[in-house]
């Protein structure tokens, strides 16, 4: 695409208005370009709901300056949304994962503007929501109006999690690294043994659900000798 069809972060989140709800895409797709954007207008902004899954990245959403703007509705609290959402100035919505997008297709949590991060669009016009299509493939087709940060280092996966920028109302370019988690820190010698003698459990072939966490992520290292693995899971 030419590069007059993008602009920056700060002129994108202007269409966001006092008491609007917005979607936040979420895990390593969130956009942390563009949430750093929205926050930096809190003093122009008031009652505006965040929406979203889980949250990754440099972000702060226990500002205090923040709280006075938004209200975080967290849907699957994170690291970086624990404290505000048991706040007053938050709140959480228990749900399993597979019910969230009938929120938004049954108007029980209408959308104004969604915030998602994509991939570069193809030759064609198609980008891809990546890492994270889970809810967001429902949140880009019910808001009024979306916003999408287009990052090259983010994984064109296929599937139905395609966006075409027809259905995009502003696009900012990013090449920052996706957000990760890293679990090392909270590894003891009593968790890497746990890890390999699950791993030493599992035999060549299995399906694995897998969760989160240090545990999960010892077994996972432990498991580069096996073959033909398969995953069953929701996130890992």
């Amino acid at each position: 695409m030419n590069k007059e069809n993008y602009t920056s972060a700060e002129q994108a989140v202007q269409v966001v208005k006092p008491g609007n709800r917005v979607f936040i895409h979420g895990s390593a797709a969130t956009p942390v370009h563009l949430v750093k954007a929205l926050q930096a207008r809190h003093a122009e902004l008031n009652n505006v709901e965040l929406v979203s899954i889980t949250n990754m990245g440099h972000l702060d959403f226990d500002n205090p300056e923040f709280r006075k703007s938004f209200f975080f509705n967290s849907l699957f609290v994170s690291a970086n949304t624990r404290s505000v959402a048991n706040s007053n100035d938050g709140d959480y919505v228990p749900i399993f994962l597979s019910e969230i997008p009938l929120l938004f297709r049954r108007n029980i949590l209408p959308l104004d503007v969604a915030i998602v991060q994509v991939s570069p669009p193809d030759r064609h016009g198609y980008c891809s929501l990546g890492t994270s299509v889970d809810i967001a493939r429902s949140a880009v087709e019910m808001a009024a109006i979306v916003i999408a940060q287009v990052n090259p280092k983010m994984p064109r996966t296929h599937g139905d999690g395609f966006l075409h920028v027809k259905k995009i109302d502003s696009l900012v370019w990013d090449e920052s690294d996706l957000p990760e988690v890293d679990y090392s820190a909270k590894t003891s010698d009593a968790i890497r043994q746990i890890g390999r003698n699950v791993a030493s459990l599992v035999e060549d072939g299995a399906t694995l659900q897998m969760g989160i966490g240090s545990i999960p992520d010892q077994v996972l290292q432990n498991l580069h000798g096996h073959k033909n693995l398969g995953v069953h899971a929701g996130l890992f």
